[in-house]
């Protein structure tokens, strides 16, 4: 028996850096939809499933294709809960999956993924023998050597005091260029395993693949002002926000 595919859009009631963000209007559609439609685009997945603690949220990712199998509750669906609890109460508590499937953590905050990409990750997940997890990443743009800690003096002392082998210089001082290159996780795509969610109690497990996101492709909204930039970008791009519509008409009850 094949293992299932399936993919897992969060879509939480009550974010504090962006009211509302997942129902917002871009190109007049809510911005979940464009997740929601990426994936069943890719026709890889058995099922699109929302995990939300909001009604209006289930209706709307209903509309669009997903499934809402049942509202989130309250007690995992606060702003410090970890993602860890609301995937396991889906996996084991509503989804019931067996321990070989696979899910895809899809988060609604990034809009301009393309079918393909999820394609081809996957690929690069099933290629990696042994692996726990795989995790989108993209190049950093500001470097942790660069960082800086204040101190209740108002003094500040480097985040990283090591000196770099090639300028002979503390890192600090040295070139980006110079320094290790590093990556930073990007919220658009996490593949993991049922049987690493129950192992290790946790997401990712221990041996993690990566997985270079194309920069655009892993914008992620979660502030007003990203959605403007969004916006003003796809002005002298027109193709950079994709097309989506509707999937199930609203009943007449509800017309």
């Amino acid at each position: 028996m094949a293992n299932d595919l399936i993919a897992l859009v969060p879509a939480r009631k009550g974010s504090e850096r962006f009211q509302g963000k997942n129902l917002t209007d871009l190109n007049g559609h809510p911005l979940i939809a464009y997740t929601i439609d990426c994936a069943l685009r890719s026709q890889i997945f058995d099922r699109v499933v929302v995990s939300t603690n909001c009604q209006l949220t289930a209706d709307i990712a209903v509309k669009y294709g997903a499934e809402v199998p049942v509202l989130r509750p309250d007690h995992i669906s606060l702003s410090k809960s970890p993602d860890f609890e609301w995937v396991s109460h889906m996996v084991n508590e509503v989804l019931m999956l067996n321990a070989n499937d696979l899910i895809a953590i899809l988060r609604p905050t990034n809009p301009l993924r393309k079918p393909e990409t999820l394609s081809r990750a996957f690929k690069v997940y099933n290629s990696k023998h042994g692996i726990d997890s795989l995790r989108a990443v993209r190049p950093i743009k500001e470097h942790p050597s660069k960082m800086w800690r204040f101190s209740e003096l108002g003094e500040i002392s480097p985040f990283d005091s090591g000196v770099n082998e090639e300028t002979n210089a503390p890192n600090h001082s040295s070139p980006f260029q110079a320094l290790e290159k590093l990556w930073i996780q990007d919220a658009s795509l996490e593949i993991t395993s049922v049987n690493t969610i129950r192992k290790y109690g946790n997401i990712s497990g221990k041996r993690i693949a990566g997985f270079e996101m194309p920069s655009h492709e892993g914008f992620d909204i979660n502030y007003p002002e990203d959605l403007e930039q969004i916006i003003m970008l796809s002005h002298s791009n027109p193709e950079l926000i994709p097309s989506i519509r509707p999937r199930r008409k609203e009943s007449r009850e509800n017309s």
